[in-house]
């Protein structure tokens, strides 16, 4: 049995009457960078109110506008593998009968989530139902407060939400119960009123409460932030300006992506690749895809990949469908507004109870991190045959996620870390940056050191460790820290035994490594170490493009 993801499934018929929008041109514009905005103001007071490093140093987040009817508008350009998976969140809560003044929050992978630290907030928007809205827009609209007009969307990387270890990221968790917390969609708020009980179960349910119950107002502040500002644009262009605004950078954004995937020659491209083991073995775990280009769509079928494994390498379909979307995204013309029209051509499948659509109760944090970052290589690799000028090398293919906490719940330190890029057909890969499904930013060692018993000893790049081509693939970094108080540690990595490959005769980038007080551990570990342990985390090099012989020797001056 196979279950899809297909974008237009619900809302063909809707956009076919919802076509040719009288908006002019330069209305258009206008609209479009006002509501792109309204994201990105989510995603700022998001930041900014968040108490925890992940969020507010990391911006381990994401924010996002859709319509009434569950269709993304406009997204801050944050984390890749949130942003595709977040129209699941919503149409999760839709199903729940919202009602204008709820909240829900929500976190269950099998019901709209990805894994369990990324906690999302759905808050439907009915500008006006206080009375508030108004100007020129809002007098001739008769009474519309209590109209759902679409929803505000927050989802961020909570650094605990209970389970088995601290920061909830174990390596060797088996079902997802180990995991965390997890919550389907709830109301946090009913009507405007604070769910207390419900807030009270949360807390009670996860270490560093105080640090959660902040997290969680500012996703709430980012949300009602939402709100505000469409009521804005409500009262300068009109409402019924705004609402078809919705519509018209939907179609706007369908027919520029679609004319991008016309210029791709039609044909089927396949590709493998691995997982080093899923936690519990070091067997290899395949990824098989097969990329289908017909006209101006794009069918994305992963029938082939390995059964779900008995580790928390499993990953939900949202999440495989993110990587499909970034990649797509990568392949076209990245400065198309991401947002229902530019997924809308492509449909994603995978057979239920397999790694990449798995069953419950399977463990699934890894699958979020690590999983994603595969699928994205594998879907490069299959449409690098369609357009390879378009398509860099491998690059480190992995988060690097290291998880540091105390089981009393004094701290929870987590971050990923960055590495090395592939490689591109015109320039070198980049050096110790985030690949794939994150864009995160590292934690200061200034505020990694206040905020943690912890201490940097050592954060460098790994001189050649990029694989060697015409173009260099991006060097990996180091990371050692020394945790100065007894500590749960847990690891959750990639690339330590199949290097990065390098494309058009580069060569590899170098594997990565993981090491305690100096001896290598498993790629996927957890374990208590005393104070005064070391963690050093060594990240892949990106893979080299291209015959190394052709390069310019000058292009390795400096490095």
């Amino acid at each position: 049995m196979t279950s899809n993801t297909n974008t237009d499934t619900d809302t063909a018929t809707d956009d076919t009457e919802r076509d040719g929008t009288d908006i002019d041109p330069v209305t258009l514009e206008v609209l479009r960078n006002q509501l792109e905005s309204v994201a990105e103001e989510m995603g700022q007071t998001l930041i900014r109110g968040a108490y925890s490093p992940n969020i507010k140093e990391r911006r381990d987040c994401s924010t996002a506008l859709f319509d009434a009817d569950g269709r993304m508008i406009a997204q801050a350009e944050h984390i890749p593998v949130h942003l595709g998976a977040m129209p699941a969140a919503v149409e999760a809560v839709r199903e729940r009968d919202p009602q204008p003044g709820d909240v829900f929050v929500l976190n269950d992978p099998f019901t709209g989530g990805t894994h369990l630290p990324d906690v999302t907030m759905v808050s439907p928007i009915a500008p006006g139902r206080d009375g508030s809205e108004g100007g020129d827009g809002g007098a001739d609209d008769g009474d519309t407060g209590d109209e759902i007009v679409g929803y505000a969307v927050s989802r961020a990387h909570h650094a605990d939400v209970g389970g088995m270890t601290p920061g909830s990221m174990p390596a060797g968790a088996q079902e997802i119960y180990q995991e965390g917390l997890r919550l389907p969609p709830t109301r946090l708020v009913e009507g405007g009123e604070p769910r207390e009980d419900v807030r009270s179960l949360v807390l009670a349910n996860v270490r560093n409460p105080g640090e959660r119950k902040a997290d969680l107002r500012a996703q709430q502040a980012a949300n009602e932030r939402a709100e505000d500002r469409l009521e804005a644009l409500f009262a300068e262009h009109g409402r019924e300006t705004v609402l078809e605004g919705f519509d018209a950078v939907i179609d706007y954004s369908r027919e520029r992506i679609t004319e991008e995937i016309a210029a791709l020659p039609d044909g089927t491209y396949e590709a493998t690749d691995v997982l080093e083991g899923d936690g519990v073995t070091d067997e290899d775990v395949e990824i098989s895809v097969a990329v289908t280009i017909d006209g101006d769509r794009i069918d994305v079928d992963f029938a082939g990949t390995a059964d779900q494994v008995a580790g928390n390498l499993n990953a939900p379909l949202s999440v495989a469908t993110s990587a499909v979307y970034f990649v797509v995204r990568c392949i076209t013309d990245p400065e198309i507004p991401p947002n229902h029209g530019c997924y809308e051509p492509v449909s994603v499948r995978a057979p239920e109870g397999t790694l990449l659509n798995p069953e419950p109760p399977a463990a699934v944090v890894g699958g979020n991190v690590e999983t994603s970052q595969r699928v994205t290589d594998v879907v490069f690799t299959a449409l690098a045959q369609a357009a390879p000028d378009r398509v860099p090398a491998q690059g480190q293919g992995t988060m690097n996620n290291l998880t540091v906490g105390a089981r009393d719940g004094s701290f929870t330190y987590y971050e990923t870390i960055g590495g090395g890029f592939g490689a591109r057909p015109d320039r070198d890969g980049m050096d110790g940056v985030q690949v794939g499904m994150t864009n995160t930013l590292n934690t200061p060692v200034e505020s990694l050191e206040t905020e943690y018993p912890l201490r940097v000893e050592r954060y460098a790049l790994r001189d050649g460790s990029g694989g060697r081509g015409k173009f260099r693939g991006g060097l990996g970094l180091e990371r050692t820290v020394t945790v100065e108080q007894p500590a749960t540690v847990s690891l959750l990595t990639e690339r330590r035994r199949h290097a990065p490959k390098g494309v058009a005769g580069g060569e590899d980038g170098a594997t990565g490594e993981n090491l305690i007080d100096g001896e290598p551990v498993p790629a996927k570990t957890t374990v208590d170490v005393d104070a005064g342990t070391t963690v050093t985390v060594r990240t892949p090099g990106g893979g080299g493009h291209g015959d190394p012989d052709e390069r310019d020797e000058r292009d390795d001056e400096g490095v």
